[in-house]
């Protein structure tokens, strides 16, 4: 069955050609989105299982206060969001509404704006469909029948490889980043999600500075594959007027975040 839904699905993309991103790019996506979000609700179990949640009810209060502000701009329902006891400072969002949060990001992130900044890129890979996009590139042609095995047992192989698509590949010992144009576009897509919900875009330079001097000569993994550092600074500065209005919207519709660690 599963193996004629991807049959089927492959040939309609085919016929109806592209999909479009939300910044107006053609992206090649074959896979239902029920099925991405049944693989992002079992990558997040599998992820809740083998990595340590953090119980700190100051820590939680915090992250969730700072994600909440920013699903609720996002209009599809309840988010689950969960802090890791991971030293990496690093943070994913996940087709099913799933956005994971590192303690090693809150040493990096110094205040609700930074943090707002990583929620708000990562929340907007999801709302790109960048996962499908991925998954759909590397995988419906050649395993798409495989996808479902491949998840019930995500140190394999296979399963490593698909939560590398899927955003968390990280977690299982293998990076496969989002390509450079897919993190471009959930920077500054981010940035307004953020800056719609209250937050100070300018933070977002201070929190990519942070993170390079959290890497020394190493950036750390979450920016591994990203823009340039200059080109991701020009590219946020440039579209900084935009998100500043955004903010400005926001904050005479009463939206101020009050998010303390």
């Amino acid at each position: 069955m599963f193996r004629v839904l991807v049959t089927g699905v492959i040939a309609l993309s085919m016929l109806s050609g592209c999909a479009t991103s939300p910044t107006g790019r053609s992206q090649l996506m074959f896979m239902p989105e029920s099925e991405m979000t049944q693989m992002g609700l079992q990558a997040f179990d599998n992820i809740k299982k083998e990595t340590p949640v953090d119980k700190n009810t100051t820590t939680n209060a915090y992250v969730q206060c700072v994600g909440r502000a920013i699903t609720r701009e996002v209009g599809q329902g309840s988010w689950e969001i969960v802090v890791f006891e991971d030293k990496d400072a690093n943070a994913f969002a996940l087709p099913g509404n799933k956005i994971g949060v590192n303690t090693g990001l809150l040493k990096v992130a110094e205040n609700q704006d930074q943090l707002a900044t990583v929620i708000g890129h990562e929340v907007a890979h999801v709302l790109s469909h960048h996962s499908n996009e991925r998954v759909s590139q590397k995988f419906a042609v050649e395993q798409g029948v495989a996808l479902v095995g491949a998840l019930a047992s995500p140190r394999s192989g296979a399963g490593q490889s698909l939560m590398g698509l899927l955003g968390v590949g990280a977690q299982y010992g293998i990076l496969m980043p989002y390509s450079r144009i897919q993190e471009s576009e959930a920077d500054l897509l981010g940035l307004d999600l953020m800056a719609k919900s209250g937050f100070n875009p300018r933070a977002s330079i201070n929190l990519w500075n942070n993170m390079t001097r959290a890497g020394g000569s190493q950036p750390p993994e979450f920016l591994s594959t990203h823009p340039s550092y200059s080109t991701r600074i020009t590219d946020l500065n440039a579209h900084m007027a935009v998100a500043l209005h955004l903010q400005q919207k926001a904050l005479q519709l009463g939206k101020r975040p009050s998010c303390r660690p």
